[in-house]
């Protein structure tokens, strides 16, 4: 479960194993697999950083060496030397 916070200030907590997609448009809108869509004032990194710490402590117990990336394309720090998907997309 992650906390996160609604435009109108109220905490709430979601599943993080029910989130489907999360858009960035122009506010952060998260869409559950039920079809739900829940507006947050995280950004979509932070969304992302607090499922990857939601997932953390159970691929640390089953698989230790895995690593957990949530980073944005362009977020790394090695920089475009990773060349994700999408990385030549036209504006």
């Amino acid at each position: 479960m992650i906390h996160l916070t609604r435009l109108n200030n109220q905490a709430l907590v979601v599943n993080a194993d029910l989130i489907k997609f999360i858009e960035n448009a122009p506010d952060t809108v998260i869409t559950l697999l039920t079809g739900e869509k829940i507006v947050v004032r995280e950004s979509v990194t932070e969304v992302l950083r607090r499922i990857g710490e939601f997932h953390d402590p159970f691929y640390r117990r089953v698989a230790p060496t895995v690593v957990f990336d949530t980073s944005l394309p362009g977020d790394s720090i090695l920089g475009e030397a990773g060349g994700g998907a999408g990385g030549d997309a036209k504006s």
